[in-house]
């Protein structure tokens, strides 16, 4: 097998789009949960604007996650963490996730990072990066970002407490309690010109 490369995806990597939103899809399906719908153009967009994360192997799609910003950029969110069937079981989700959090820290460092999951795994990942816990109400009140659970099957028991909890677990990462992260300076310079900063 030839080595799985993470990288941060870029404008090159539009031609896996469609497979990656069928790989999410189905794994939401065979979980039994819902998920936040993406168009090929979202995902794209977010490829274009150094905001997602893809594993490779050679040319194979074998990962892949996404960056997202809430409430005037002081909430960030690493969403749709997904390991294709034929690469699950290797730690490539761990990569993935571990790169991705860097991607927002570099991006982002005074933000607040957090996950809405259901998974033991995503949980675990979380912790190891300094992930703790929270109530929903710690949380981003944007409502942009509550409308993406309106795919979940779960929405139900949303909107009946009130947006106070649901069967995911919140979990919310403060940078005041950590030291900067860092990026190869390749991607930091691709940003600075995405961003208009040179």
């Amino acid at each position: 097998m030839d080595e799985i490369k993470v990288m941060v995806a870029d404008a090159s990597h539009e031609k896996y789009v469609d497979t990656i939103l069928k790989t999410i899809s189905d794994a939401a399906k065979v979980r039994g949960t819902g998920i936040a719908k993406r168009t090929h153009e979202y995902v794209a967009t977010k490829m274009k604007e150094a905001k997602a994360v893809i594993a490779l192997c050679g040319d194979k799609f074998a990962g892949f996650s996404y960056i997202e910003t809430w409430g005037n950029k002081h909430y960030v969110t690493t969403s749709g963490l997904i390991v294709h069937p034929d690469f699950r079981g290797l730690g490539l989700a761990k990569r993935i996730k571990n790169l991705t959090f860097t991607l927002a820290r570099t991006r982002w460092p005074q933000a607040k990072i957090f996950s809405l999951t259901s998974g033991s795994a995503v949980m675990k990942m979380n912790t190891q990066l300094g992930y703790h816990p929270v109530t929903f109400s710690d949380l981003t009140d944007d409502e942009s970002f509550w409308r993406g659970c309106e795919g979940c099957i779960n929405v139900d028991i949303l909107h009946r407490t009130g947006r106070r909890y649901c069967i995911c677990t919140a979990m919310l990462y403060d940078p005041e309690e950590h030291l900067p992260a860092r990026l190869p300076k390749d991607v930091i310079e691709r940003i600075k010109k995405i961003d208009g900063k040179e």
